[in-house]
């Protein structure tokens, strides 16, 4: 009884000294990350025997207490690493990111672009040595000529050997992901979660615009990454124009009185007094139309990422309705191929054999017939709208069509030729998948 008692006190000391150490921790890089404050200060602690390391949901930062007084002995700095890399993880919106990605490679993709970030930066609380793969990773990556974020550092690491990836995984490991959201799993908590950060995020730049940057002190790379998120929120928050409010059978909580509800069944066993609403309005995307441009300048790779992003930022919060009837359509001068999606299964088939069809010039104006025909025939139920991926070099319809129509453009487009009844938005080309650089 008496060793259980120490045991027990033992485990609450070292509970205690571990937090402690955490909260020393976050405020030695405080000192020299003042714009970081309000991400620092973002997680509460909790210990999990499991662990070798940290991890984070976006809310707990759990650690192994046997690991954290270790660490703050030998090598302090260390720990203030890992500590800023699982914040930068949040920061930068990796957990919920991930998408249809490989988790396996996804994660190495995030650490490697933290390590880079948090290397660039050169503090002195958070300096280590940087040894020859890492140095070779970043010469790589700073080779292809463009700012280093997750979506980049993952595209570089498709078709590397596995010995390789292997490397590359001992190498930049530093947090572990176990508590990471799962794939379909983004629940409400999580969700709020994600919107927590998001406005942290915005604080940060807001305290970094405050405090001004120095020059080359590497958190140009904070902010690049953190509108790389941003970005990619714009553009869902574009697609969200297309939705439309629509009743769906579903009990609604907020529109009966739980009390009556109740009160009737403890008096009555089976008769509620009021039954709960079997549909509540909910706004969604119902039906839809995707056509992608086909023709020569539109490479295929590009396409095929542009539409597992579109998918996943639909899918991710359940942004369509059960019902719901998606036109993938293909074209060039002419109307290559019509592929209709009912559900994420037919989202999954789609990509398991994914083959582009084109090659022609340019001509908007045979997918605008296709539809309209389509929409004559009774196909829709009710569309919500049309949107074209294409780099813009092609022959615009004259004539306005019934549905909200949004044109998403790879390059700089020549506004004046681009109708004034369509909506437009910018991206720059191969950046799609990290969501950098949107232009509404």
């Amino acid at each position: 009884m008496k060793s259980e008692i120490v045991e027990k006190s033992q485990t609450y000391w070292e509970q205690q000294m571990s937090e402690k150490i955490l909260r020393y921790t976050r405020d030695e890089l405080y000192m020299e990350l003042r714009f970081l404050s309000s991400a620092l200060s973002a997680f509460s602690y909790r210990s999990d025997g499991r662990l070798t390391t940290l991890a984070t949901d976006g809310d707990i930062l759990f650690y192994s207490t046997e690991q954290t007084l270790r660490l703050f002995e030998k090598n302090p700095a260390y720990l203030s690493r890992v500590y800023l890399h699982s914040v930068l993880h949040c920061l930068f919106s990796h957990l919920w990111m991930r998408g249809s990605r490989t988790p396996y490679l996804w994660g190495i993709a995030c650490d490697i672009a933290v390590e880079y970030t948090i290397d660039h930066m050169d503090k002195e609380c958070t300096r280590r040595i940087i040894g020859l793969v890492r140095s070779q990773v970043y010469e790589e990556l700073k080779s292809e000529g463009r700012a280093v974020s997750a979506a980049v550092v993952y595209r570089y690491l498709q078709g590397k050997p596995t010995e390789k990836i292997q490397a590359y995984y001992r190498e930049f490991f530093a947090d572990d992901h176990a508590f990471w959201p799962k794939e379909k799993e983004l629940n409400e908590r999580q969700i709020a979660l994600k919107k927590k950060w998001q406005k942290v995020g915005k604080q940060t730049q807001t305290e970094q615009r405050r405090q001004g940057r120095e020059e080359g002190d590497g958190e140009d790379l904070v902010t690049y990454q953190m509108k790389a998120a941003k970005s990619r929120r714009n553009y869902q928050d574009f697609l969200k124009k297309f939705m439309v409010c629509r009743e769906e059978m579903q009990i609604d909580p907020d529109e009966f009185d739980l009390g009556f509800y109740m009160y009737g069944l403890s008096i009555y066993r089976n008769m509620p007094l009021i039954e709960p609403l079997e549909s509540r309005e909910n706004k969604k995307i119902q039906d839809f139309v995707i056509v992608v441009d086909t023709s020569y300048s539109t490479s295929g790779s590009l396409i095929e990422n542009f539409l597992k992003e579109t998918f996943h930022l639909l899918t991710e919060e359940n942004n369509f309705f059960r019902t719901c009837k998606v036109h993938l359509i293909q074209a060039d001068e002419k109307v290559q191929s019509d592929t209709v999606l009912t559900g994420e299964g037919d989202i999954e088939k789609l990509f398991a054999d994914f083959e582009v069809k084109g090659g022609g010039s340019t001509d908007f104006r045979p997918a605008f017939q296709y539809v309209d025909s389509l929409l004559a025939e009774g196909a829709f139920d009710n569309l919500c709208g049309l949107l074209y991926f294409t780099d813009g070099k092609g022959i615009y319809p004259k004539k306005r069509p019934e549905y909200k129509t949004a044109f998403l453009f790879l390059e700089d487009f020549e506004e004046e030729k681009v109708p004034s009844w369509a909506m437009r938005m910018q991206v720059e080309p191969d950046e799609i998948m990290d969501g950098g650089k949107i232009k509404p």
